[in-house]
């Protein structure tokens, strides 16, 4: 088998000229193409694979692991990103996957990330020239990083008056990360600051919002808007942000004659604030820089030098054995005053490391037909979740449980001595059944737990739940699960394919009747291993279902209302 290849491309902002030839030669190569639905839409008319598979919001990980399935199977697989695909893209997650295989570039499959041009360019260029100086970037989504971590990120870009763009600053659910942001940097910036709000750069969509730091909550603020913070030299200008990239130090800007001829600009005289590459010690006084007021003719002067008065030391003469003595900083004498009054050392290096934090996920459940948990579980549940960790109740009578630990088996161990099912959380396959009438009609339990010990927490494209009613009445509502059982005069009646959430929910699809208790087993093995080789990443079983129109020997009918229902989108 020859060898697959993973294309990882930056689209851009997502119209065609913005586009580099590299990004659409390597679109054009690839016979399967993975990406965020939106994104897929932007550049399908660019492409001309036999495989597109979109996927929803926060499933970046099974596109990446799913991508990386299909190279492997000898496929030249083209995973999108907007913008560029190493700037909160998806570089860095097919990296994560392939290094958890053992892969390594000398002999694993090819890896080629083709760069696009990120939010902070694009949407710069429609406002102006904003990000003239140092700048940076910083994502509010704390899905995936803590949120206190970001705040020390705001708090240092703001104070080092950084030109600040903000990705990801607000969605349906995460609302105040942006309000905090603009109380950080309230602390350190002036109100009218100038502020670039960008929504869908380059797309049908875009929409440009100039405001200030004090009013830009005041407007429409959303996922798909990148928001551009000035520092505090910037300035509007002619409906412009513009941000000086500090000329007006060497250059009298607007004036005919320079001060410094071009041969002049760049020595030491010049450049009064610099490093001295001697020494290592630049001159103070130099740290304020004046907010530009833009009128109608703006005219930017020099920064002026400041007049420092010094005091001269007493030279101190050197012998023939001594040296001079080393200069301290502020710093540093205070750290020594500091160790004279403690009498221990002073610790002076200060590496920055942000830890990260193995979070454990799973599921807790008293067991299949069991629906009553003992006060003696419910305790120890509550001691390994500690104060650290989360406790979440579902409607599939178990808890979802979180916990930061560098032990999983020993949580694991700890909670299955009590009795608990410790069970995967995530795109895998859940067993529901119902409680039998309190264990009244128990014959069928044993076959319950048997699916749940041979199928139960099998990692799926996406998760799917396998409804149980141990009698014919089927009131625990099995035939709205992906897979329903009713047990009815000790044989079984399957129904597959409900489609369990949505204003167009419906009911599965009947396909067998009368199974015989020892064909149960392995017809579902067969379904679900179906299931798991062909389904796309986050392929609900319903869609994959009537995308395949059989599965096993059984053929799709059309479940769904036949009443027109309008379709509502999340967030409707």
């Amino acid at each position: 088998m020859s060898k697959g290849k993973i294309f990882v491309v930056g689209f851009g902002p997502g119209d065609r000229e913005h586009i580099t030839k590299r990004a659409v030669d390597a679109l054009q190569q690839s016979n399967h193409i993975m990406g965020y639905k939106t994104y897929v839409d932007l550049i399908r008319h660019l492409v001309t694979a036999q495989t597109i598979v979109s996927t929803g919001m926060t499933e970046e990980v099974s596109r990446a692991q799913d991508a990386v399935k299909q190279a492997e199977a000898g496929n030249i697989v083209a995973v999108i990103s907007s913008g560029d695909a190493g700037v909160y893209g998806m570089a860095g997650l097919v990296y994560e996957v392939l290094i958890e295989k053992g892969w390594t570039e000398a002999t694993g499959i090819e890896v080629e990330v083709v760069p696009g041009i990120s939010a902070i360019n694009s949407c710069a260029s429609l406002l102006g020239a904003p990000v003239m100086h140092d700048s940076c970037t910083i994502s509010l989504s704390d899905h995936l990083t803590p949120w206190t971590v970001i705040e020390k990120r705001i708090e240092a870009a703001a104070m080092a008056d950084f030109v600040i763009a903000f990705y990801n600053p607000k969605s349906g659910r995460r609302t105040r990360q942006i309000a905090e942001a603009q109380r950080i940097l309230l602390k350190y910036r002036s109100p009218d600051t100038p502020v670039g709000l960008v929504k869908s750069a380059y797309r049908e969509s875009q929409n440009i919002v100039l405001t200030n730091l004090a009013e830009m909550l005041d407007h429409d603020i959303g996922m798909l808007t990148t928001v551009v913070v000035g520092n505090s030299s910037t300035f509007f200008y002619d409906n412009k942000i513009i941000t000086p990239r500090g000329y007006q130090r060497k250059y009298t800007l607007g004036d005919e004659k320079q001060v410094w001829k071009p041969h002049q600009r760049l020595k030491k005289e010049a450049e009064p604030w610099a490093l001295d590459q001697e020494t290592g010690e630049a001159q103070s006084g130099y740290e304020k820089i004046e907010a530009i007021k833009a009128g109608p003719n703006p005219k930017i002067e020099p920064l002026k030098e400041v007049s420092v008065t010094t005091v001269e030391p007493v030279p101190v003469v050197p012998t023939k054995l001594q040296k001079l003595p080393e200069k301290k900083s502020a710093l540093e004498m205070a750290r020594m005053a500091l160790a004279c009054i403690s009498n221990e050392p002073v610790k002076t290096d200060f590496l920055v490391q942000q830890a990260i934090e193995s979070i454990f996920e799973f599921a807790v459940s008293p067991g299949v037909a069991n629906k009553i948990i003992t006060p003696q579980q419910m305790k120890v549940l509550a001691d390994v979740v500690g104060e650290n960790g989360t406790l979440e109740y579902t409607p599939d009578h178990r808890f979802h449980v979180k916990i930061p630990t560098e032990a999983p088996e020993k949580i694991v161990e700890i909670l299955r001595e009590t009795g608990l099912y410790v069970l995967p959380m995530g795109d895998v396959l859940n067993i529901k059944a119902c409680d039998f009438c309190y264990g009244e009609k128990a014959e069928s339990i044993p076959y319950a737990e048997e699916i749940m010990d041979t199928l139960g927490g099998l990692k799926l494209p996406k998760e799917l739940h396998v409804g149980f009613n141990g009698c014919g009445m089927a009131c625990y509502r099995a035939v709205f699960d992906d897979i329903g059982i009713v047990y009815r005069k000790k044989k079984f009646d399957l129904f597959i394919g409900a489609k369990p959430v949505g204003r167009t929910a419906h009911a599965a699809q009947p396909v067998a009747e009368g199974l015989e208790p020892d064909e149960l087993i392995p017809l579902l093995t067969k379904i679900v291993e179906e299931y798991k080789e062909h389904a796309h990443p986050n392929e609900r079983f319903f869609k994959y279902f009537k995308r395949v129109k059989k599965i096993a020997h059984f053929t799709y009918q059309d479940m769904s209302c036949k009443i027109k229902v309008e379709e509502a989108p999340c967030g409707d």
